[in-house]
């Protein structure tokens, strides 16, 4: 079974919004072994809509929509799909009535042209909108099947989920199963490389890399009857790629490395503080992502001066003219001094230049110094970021958590 994802709105052809819908829906459709090999963007015009109806269905037996569900003139998706199957619109008064309610509930003036949501293809299966007015429709016809779902996803994913996903699991006969690797402090292309074999020789599961902002992702992905089977497909190659990534591996699924950081800290009765210089608070606040984190958290600074380096962590001002704020010397005293002052058993700091001006031969943009003090012992990296301000600053963020994650499991 195959299907095709059309989204219909001039505003995503102009880029004026994301088109997140067709992520979301190819990855629940993968999840439910659905095949999809087309996606499709399409304006607000009938000509144009009725020939990518006609394109979809020459390839795939599943057609699904977003979008061009609202009360005004150019939302013309249902109106199309009923000219398209031949169908005449008619008047659900259940619809009607529960457009009305949602107007009423809110204590908001309805004006008449949202009645138009009320408008259903006949013989249409209705799919109930619990988020907003225009209700989603299914069309079965000629061995086809064409879904109308609302653009908004505060809309569409409810529905998609409730609705839509149970309806499409009767008609599958097998499902994908995903697991995820994520990956820091080695390249795609050197991933690659030390999985080539297991790669080479894949049938089911599959393994796909993907390069991220930072690091890297693998997708193992298995296609069986039931959830169990696909699981015991993916576990011994699961099992393998970690033996042979070893510490690089730092979460399988969606963890992001702070939330690693933060049980491992909570895990060990950790305290930590950060002294941030170019990251500029980027350590605490993503630290401060994960409930729970005031357990072992204390104490966060932005220490961006030399003056602040000085009289809040005491690094010492013979360092600071000797060897500069961007050295290893001075991100050594920033970590102790912070673990210091803080009464912390760990401490992470960072101190460069992150861009655009400011580099120079001897100390380029992108320099970073990263410290790490655990209990006594302090470890300091040299780093050496490329790409913009942002990105030197994210980079340096990972970087300084996963310097402190290898740190703990070890």
């Amino acid at each position: 079974m195959k299907a095709e994802i059309i989204a219909i709105g001039t505003e995503i052809l102009l880029g004026d919004i994301i088109n997140s819908n067709a992520q979301y829906l190819a990855q629940e459709l993968a999840a439910l072994g659905i095949d999809m090999y087309y996606q499709q963007v399409v304006g607000d015009n009938e000509r144009r809509v009725m020939h990518a109806f006609d394109e979809a269905y020459s390839r795939s037996d599943i057609i699904i929509t977003t979008g061009g569900l609202g009360p005004t003139d150019d939302d013309i998706r249902k109106e199309v799909a009923a000219k398209y199957f031949n169908k005449k619109l008619i008047q659900d008064s259940d619809s009607i009535e529960k457009i009305r309610n949602y107007f009423k509930f809110r204590e908001r003036t309805m004006t008449e042209n949202n009645l138009k949501q009320g408008l259903i293809p006949e013989g249409a299966i209705i799919i109930n909108n619990d988020n907003g007015t225009a209700p989603g429709v299914i069309i079965e016809e000629d061995n086809k099947i064409m879904i109308i779902l609302p653009g908004p996803p505060k809309e569409m994913k409810p529905m998609f989920e409730e609705s839509i996903k149970p309806y499409l699991q009767e008609k599958s006969d097998s499902i994908l199963v995903s697991r995820v690797i994520n990956i820091l402090g080695i390249g795609e292309s050197a991933v690659a490389e030390e999985i080539k074999d297991l790669i080479d020789t894949q049938t089911n599961p599959t393994i796909a890399p993907y390069a991220k902002d930072v690091g890297v992702m693998l997708r193992i992905t298995a296609k069986a009857e039931t959830k169990d089977e696909a699981l015991k497909l993916i576990e011994p190659i699961e099992v393998e790629i970690k033996n042979r990534l070893g510490d690089n591996v730092y979460a399988t699924e969606d963890a992001s490395i702070e939330e690693v950081v933060a049980k491992l800290l909570i895990e060990k009765k950790l305290t930590i503080s950060t002294a941030e210089s170019c990251t500029g608070g980027m350590i605490a606040s993503s630290l401060i992502n994960y409930p729970g984190i005031s357990e072992v958290f204390l104490e966060g600074a932005v220490t961006y001066s030399n003056e602040a380096k000085h009289n809040r962590l005491g690094v010492n001002n013979d360092t600071l003219n000797k060897y500069g704020a961007v050295s290893e010397e001075t991100a050594r005293e920033m970590a102790i001094g912070i673990a210091k002052t803080s009464k912390t058993d760990v401490s992470i700091v960072t101190t460069g230049i992150a861009g655009p001006e400011g580099g120079t031969l001897e100390k380029p943009v992108g320099l970073v110094f990263i410290g790490v003090y655990v209990q006594g012992k302090v470890t300091v990296q040299r780093c050496l970021f490329k790409g913009d301000r942002n990105k030197v600053r994210l980079q340096a963020t990972i970087k300084g958590l996963d310097m402190l994650r290898r740190i703990l499991i070890k």
